[in-house]
């Protein structure tokens, strides 16, 4: 009976940044050693690998597709190359797998089968934007995407800001690149001007913008965050 393969989480680059930049080149010695890859989306995970100069023939490797369309029962059948002894690769669409993305569901299923899931060193927007803000990087939390709708978004800001005021607790927290406007508004509108708040912008691009201001002094500049991947803090 052949031994279990390994499950390896590979981050990818949060945008179009040099591999070497960003990814340390024993990551790419690991790339090559795998066949099978569960991915957000087969484009982008395909067009990664080539941009990470992997050897292997791209037409050659298994691609299964990990995102909001997939049914939890397809899962399991994922993982079934592991116990051919087949090492398996799991890609985001950005930044590190199973963190804020559908990659965790597969490494829940991995962890409850006892498959060694291996985490592989890549940048991540959330620890960097953190480093850079000067904010509580001893407490912090993030929150992942803020309500759809107005009125709860702007319950949940107020919350959080609440909580990062009382417990001195950073608060993380993305948005869709073209709703950043709609949150950089409603954060101007609603928390107190004494408030904190850092903007990452395109972490790890040449355009890479992170800055911390109080609410007050947001207010007096304009930043164009349209269509841009950010993350913001409230510290």
């Amino acid at each position: 009976m052949s031994k279990n393969g390994i499950v390896y989480m590979i981050p990818i680059t949060l945008g179009d940044t040099p591999v070497h930049q960003v990814i340390p080149e024993f990551n790419n010695s690991i790339i090559n050693e795998i066949d099978v890859y569960i991915v957000e989306n087969i484009k982008t995970a395909r067009r990664f690998l080539k941009k990470a100069g992997i050897t292997k023939a791209i037409d050659e490797l298994t691609f299964f597709e990990l995102n909001k369309r997939t049914h939890e029962a397809e899962l399991p059948t994922f993982l079934k190359p592991i116990t051919e002894g087949k090492n398996i690769g799991v890609l985001s669409e950005a930044g590190c797998p199973g963190v804020a993305d559908p990659g965790a569901d597969i490494v829940a299923l991995a962890q409850q089968k006892n498959i060694r899931v291996i985490p592989l060193i890549g940048p991540s927007s959330i620890l960097l934007a953190l480093m850079a803000s000067g904010f509580n990087g001893q407490s912090f939390c993030f929150n992942g995407y803020l309500p759809k709708g107005q009125k709860e978004r702007i319950r949940k800001l107020k919350e959080l800001e609440k909580i990062a005021k009382n417990k001195q607790q950073t608060q993380l927290f993305i948005e869709t690149p073209y709703r950043n406007a709609h949150v950089l508004e409603d954060i101007l509108k609603n928390c107190f001007n004494t408030t904190k708040l850092c903007i990452a912008a395109d972490i790890t691009l040449p355009t890479e913008q992170i800055t911390t201001k109080s609410v007050e002094d947001w207010k007096k500049i304009n930043v164009n965050l349209n269509k841009r991947p950010c993350i913001f803090l409230i510290g």
